[in-house]
């Protein structure tokens, strides 16, 4: 029990807010979002290309919100951005439920890509914040471990809930988002200081892009994340087409397939977080984004169950390795007055989850399943360039850094 005590105090209440909460909204988003291509299809007749559009759309936004709102957060405060993000996306998800034309959810899904955006790198950093350095990867770790329990759930139940009404669906999650805005606020409410405990940052937006723009490192873990995060896109966006053209209930093989992957980053996530922590951290960029490729590689091939579920599971150890290793590097690299904005600045590999789907939808239109996922590996197994020369620089500066220390 003492222990379990001690393991509880390492986090600031704050900090355990935001790790539930991550657990709730994420699985709402879980219930709706990866079947939100299959219901415009089904419902709305809306041919792949536009559907990739519609969900490539979200994440084009999250490449300029995220450095909005994560500098924004340096300037203002940690608390203002995260209650409008959370108030606005269930006001989106409240509109999905009246929407009859695939304008309105890509104006909707773009909103949303915005404020998920302004949420993402805030809160992060606002953990970052309330946490000691030597707890930090431990936190990080907590928090992705959040989202993938959420992101197990949410699928199953919303394969139901889509199977009964679309509209309840997308209105349980909205509320579930508002619901969850409210107590957030009155968390930070309570704990005041908590929104003055960053260092702030007097820096206008040009000086602090100027700043970011000149951290090579960061731009060459940009850039490598664009190509990956083309290849990881497929999962909202194209895969579940794939499945429910080419294998026998490809819609609940896709449900079982999302839990899957979940499942498999909650449990091995902190397994493999020890491993690896023994090696650089592009290095281990560079493995996860070997075994993404081949992941894709593998849903191209699948024509059953079997083949899918083994390229889900190569596909779940490169997110392992890519995704917490990514807000570690983030972290290292940001000062305190600039450490939402470096979150922020992150986002623009999203760039990518915006491409992927774009590209994948006129692939898989004009050509088959496994054409596109073989040239989608293609490009992502391209991030090893990147990852290659961010890693020489990263250790290059690591050193000069030392020197300078010494």
């Amino acid at each position: 029990m003492s222990k379990i005590f001690v393991f509880f105090k390492q986090f600031h209440p704050v900090v355990w807010t935001i790790l539930v909460g991550m657990i709730l909204i994420r699985g709402a988003a879980f219930m709706t979002l990866p079947f939100l291509s299959i219901y415009l299809s089904r419902n709305l007749d809306v041919n792949p290309w536009i559907i990739g559009i519609t969900v490539g759309i979200s994440p084009l936004m999250s490449t300029v919100g995220g450095f909005i709102g994560g500098q924004l957060s340096d300037r203002w405060g940690r608390k203002p951005i995260m209650l409008f993000s959370l108030f606005t996306i269930a006001v989106v998800y409240f509109g999905f439920m009246i929407a009859d034309h695939a304008g309105w959810f890509i104006l909707l899904n773009a909103v949303l890509g915005l404020c998920n955006a302004f949420f993402e790198p805030t809160s992060q950093a606002l953990i970052a914040d309330l946490t000691t350095k030597e707890n930090r990867m431990l936190a990080y770790s907590l928090r992705y471990t959040a989202i993938n329990i959420g992101a197990a759930v949410g699928p199953l139940v919303g394969v139901y809930l889509i199977s009964q009404s679309a509209q309840t669906t997308f209105f349980y999650t909205g509320l579930i988002y508002f619901i969850y805005g409210l107590v957030l606020m009155l968390i930070l409410s309570k704990y005041s200081k908590t929104n003055s405990m960053a260092v702030k940052s007097n820096n206008s937006f040009r000086e602090a892009f100027h700043i970011v723009k000149k951290d090579k490192a960061l731009r060459y873990l940009i850039f490598g994340g664009i190509l990956i995060n083309m290849g990881y896109a497929q999962n909202s966006s194209n895969l579940p087409q794939h499945l429910e053209g080419s294998i026998e209930n490809g819609v609940v093989l896709y449900s079982i397939l999302l839990s899957i992957n979940a499942v498999l980053v909650v449990f091995l996530s902190m397994p493999v977080s020890m491993i690896v922590s023994k090696f650089k951290p592009m290095q281990v960029m560079k493995v996860g984004a070997i075994l993404t490729s081949l992941g894709l590689i593998g849903f191209g091939m699948s024509q059953g169950w079997v083949i899918a579920i083994i390229a889900m599971t190569l596909l779940t150890l490169g997110e392992i390795l890519i995704f917490p290793t990514n807000s570690l590097l983030i972290d290292e690299l940001a000062s305190e007055q600039l450490r939402g904005t470096y979150f922020g600045a992150s986002q623009f590999r999203k760039l990518g989850s915006f491409l992927g789907p774009v590209l994948g939808g006129y692939l898989f239109n004009y050509f088959d399943g496994p054409t596109m996922f073989m040239i989608i590996s293609i490009i992502s197994l391209g991030s090893l360039y990147f990852f290659t020369i961010g890693n020489r620089v990263y250790a290059n500066a690591h050193i000069k850094e030392v020197s300078n220390f010494n």
